[in-house]
């Protein structure tokens, strides 16, 4: 989550959830697409008049081309160009934006037209994403790109992906309309590019003084009351009661940067063994950042944890942004003898695949936030330019070129083109290589457990063990690390991209969502919707392992009457439902009434968030401690969904007598959320294969036709009874 801002939509009004349930399965159903054109995207669906665009413009010509474009009128007279971007955002679904553009190549207007972004924090209003999108007003990404001018937008703590999609999308589109567009008497006109990489200058002894004074070190120094000025300019005071006071002249923060990479700057900085360490550390032509500062403020943020994104810093290059992840990061104690001591040091390094240049002049941008109120808050931030000395740099003139191009006509089309990337997806896969794999060998496992069950169940002491392991590795890394929770919103993605307008990009963009997505899907031809709910599910495992731990403390534990049970477990189906239908006609409204699961709350946002919600999230897991697995029973409407589908299972694994059910209840007395019926029959729609009725059915000592069979045995001398069949 970085820069694009926390969004927010409505209250949710969960607490109607089941009224909601019913009218919306009815409503959705038959309002929803009776035009015949339900919404594409549910959040955010706007028409805009053309001077909105381009001030001053009263019509554009039909788009056309990839990305649109058009050319937009003042009076019958072309002034411009305005072009859509529609690059697929965290949600799966592309992310429109009309932005307008003078024939020089600067941004006039900007404005969101359709997005299908899920909401990141409660009391974050949806507002912070149409405010990033239209700060790139008066930005010139052709100039920038030509020039190497860095292009920096301030922005907002929070949605990572959206704002990289935002960044990139913007960036890319100008340009191509830049080399398709006729601009006749362009101020932008293309220029050959001299050639300029890092040099590993040998190595020299400097000092501190050496490598500030030269610029091998650069410097951001902010007081209090420099970033009280730089809120005021945005009309936010530092007198409200949320925020902390502090005398102006006291240092907020004093950082500094420099590129450590480099053998002189690295040794002096580091010291020999560190820096032998880094290079240890980083692949060959591998760069890395130091990161030094002082002062009340954290670079880092106090709220980092394992698997996140560190979210006040990013590095700005050509219109680009680079935020690092913590793999990407070492903690440093000590530097070099003779550096002057720092509260914070950090080792950063470029990930190899990042179009990040450190030979081009770069920006380091720093985000501060002052709180507005309990929940919302206002965001600026600050620029730490750098460009390394040129003793670290090695230029090459461009060649000359055969023919000048006229000034007075020259083109937007003759603009150099970039080189090429991989997809944005391709780009995220490959930084999260790691994750993939830990996912995919755990994974593995646990179809190893499904695929020997029969060899597992014997040993009821190594089935517990391993199933309080994954159980607690599902919650840690898959929930916590990870947050790699599923949701029915994910479903309802899926369900909306099957019906028009399918492609993988939108689900390759989280690689760890698509994985588990995609082995749930096998998984339900296998074993049904047990394979995820009853293991995979960060919120299930909680709900299953905090149960565990109040049985040990002697927490009564009730079960409802089957027949009672019976009839509270479609509540789940009626949930689903009724989401289903309210999607249909409104994605938007479908997420938030999706608020009915807790996972955003417990899993994704650690109850950081407005208290109803946290209320509900903390009463489902209260309620869980006496009945066992009571969301996934009643409520889940993620479970539902998985269930229906998972009627087509082509394998019946779990394994039953016909005395279940007649001679003996064992089973269905132990079964985690009673989904064996009284007559013994396993409810495949319910079964979390949590493989404690196979425990029982290959115990001597539970299963009572198996204690009869043993007594029969041992009275005949050890001859097999006849008759003694398994159905």
């Amino acid at each position: 989550m970085g820069w694009a801002g926390w969004f927010s939509s409505p209250r949710s009004g969960w607490t109607s959830w089941m009224r909601v349930g019913w009218l919306a399965a009815v409503l959705g159903m038959v309002g929803g697409v009776g035009d015949g054109a339900a919404r594409e995207f549910g959040a955010y669906d706007v028409k805009v008049e053309p001077a909105e665009v381009y001030p001053g413009a009263d019509r554009f010509d039909p788009f056309a081309g990839q990305p649109p474009a058009a050319t937009a009128y003042q009076g019958g007279k072309p002034v411009g160009t305005v072009f859509r971007t529609s690059d697929i955002g965290y949600s799966g679904k592309p992310i429109e934006i009309l932005v307008g553009m003078t024939r020089a190549g600067e941004i006039v207007g900007a404005k969101t037209l359709k997005h299908a972004e899920p909401i990141l924090l409660v009391g974050i209003p949806e507002q912070k994403l149409f405010d990033f999108v239209t700060r790139y007003v008066g930005r010139n990404p052709v100039e920038a790109h030509r020039s190497g001018i860095k292009q920096g937008v301030d922005a907002i703590s929070g949605a990572t992906v959206t704002a990289i999609v935002i960044n990139d999308g913007i960036r890319k589109a100008a340009l191509k309309v830049a080399r398709q567009a006729a601009a006749g008497g362009s101020a932008v006109a293309a220029v050959a590019e001299e050639s300029v990489k890092v040099r590993q200058a040998p190595h020299q002894p400097a000092d501190w003084t050496t490598l500030l004074g030269e610029g091998a070190v650069r410097r951001l120094n902010l007081s209090h009351g420099d970033v009280d000025a730089a809120f005021q300019k945005m009309g936010v005071g530092s007198g409200e009661p949320y925020v902390k006071v502090s005398p102006p002249d006291e240092l907020f923060i004093d950082l500094y940067a420099a590129m450590v990479s480099l053998e002189t700057v690295g040794r002096n900085l580091l010291g020999e063994a560190e820096y032998h360490n880094l290079r240890q550390w980083l692949a060959p032509d591998q760069h890395a950042l130091l990161i030094m500062a002082n002062g009340s403020y954290s670079f880092r943020g106090s709220g980092f944890v394992r698997g996140a994104i560190f979210d006040r810093f990013k590095l700005n290059q050509e219109g680009g942004s680079l935020l690092f992840r913590d793999q990407h990061y070492r903690r440093l104690g000590l530097l070099a003898t003779g550096m002057p001591e720092f509260t914070e040091v950090g080792l950063f390094k470029i990930p190899p695949n990042a179009s990040f240049d450190p030979a081009r002049p770069w920006a380091l941008e720093l985000l501060a936030s002052r709180p507005l109120g309990p929940i919302e808050k206002a965001y600026t931030s600050f620029m730490l330019d750098f460009t390394l000395p040129e003793r670290f740099l090695v230029r090459t003139p461009p060649p000359v070129p055969a023919a000048a191009p006229a000034a007075a006509g020259a083109s937007l089309s003759t603009l150099e083109p970039e080189s090429d990337q991989p997809p944005l997806w391709e780009r995220i896969w490959q930084d999260r290589m790691g994750d993939v794999l830990v996912l995919s060998v755990s994974l593995a496992m646990l179809t190893m457990i499904f695929f020997f069950q029969e060899w597992l169940v014997t040993r009821p002491v190594l089935v517990n063990r391993l199933r309080r392991g994954f159980l607690l590795f599902s919650v840690v890394w898959i929930g916590g690390y990870a947050q790699a929770q599923l949701s029915v919103v994910n479903v309802f993605t899926f369900f909306h991209a099957l019906m028009g307008g399918f492609r993988w990009e939108f689900f390759l963009i989280e690689p760890l969502i698509f994985i588990l997505w995609s082995a749930t899907a096998l998984s339900l031809l296998f074993w049904g919707r047990g394979a995820f709910c009853g293991w995979l599910c960060p919120f299930g495992a909680l709900h299953e392992l905090l149960n565990w731990v109040a049985r040990r403390f002697g927490v009564p534990q009730y079960r409802l009457p089957f027949a009672w049970h019976e009839r509270l477990w479609a509540f789940k189906y009626i949930i689903f439902l009724g989401l289903l239908a309210v999607s249909l006609s409104s994605m938007a409204a479908a997420e938030r009434l999706a608020e009915v699961e807790p996972f955003k709350t417990v899993v994704l946002l650690r109850f950081d968030r407005e208290w109803p919600y946290v209320l509900w999230a903390a009463g489902l897991l209260f309620a869980g401690l006496f009945v066992e697995r009571f969301f996934c029973r009643y409520l889940c409407p993620l479970g539902a969904a998985l269930a229906i589908p998972g009627r087509m299972r082509i394998f019946a694994w779990l394994k039953r007598r016909r005395q279940c059910g007649e001679l003996c209840h064992q089973c269905s007395d132990d079964c985690l959320v009673q989904a064996i019926q009284p007559n013994g029959e396993i409810h495949p729609n319910e079964c979390l294969y949590c493989l404690r009725c196979q425990l029982n059915y290959s115990n001597e000592a539970v299963c009572p036709t198996l204690i009869m069979r043993r007594n029969r045995r041992e009275r005949r001398g050890g001859a097999e009874p006849k008759g003694e069949s398994e159905s």
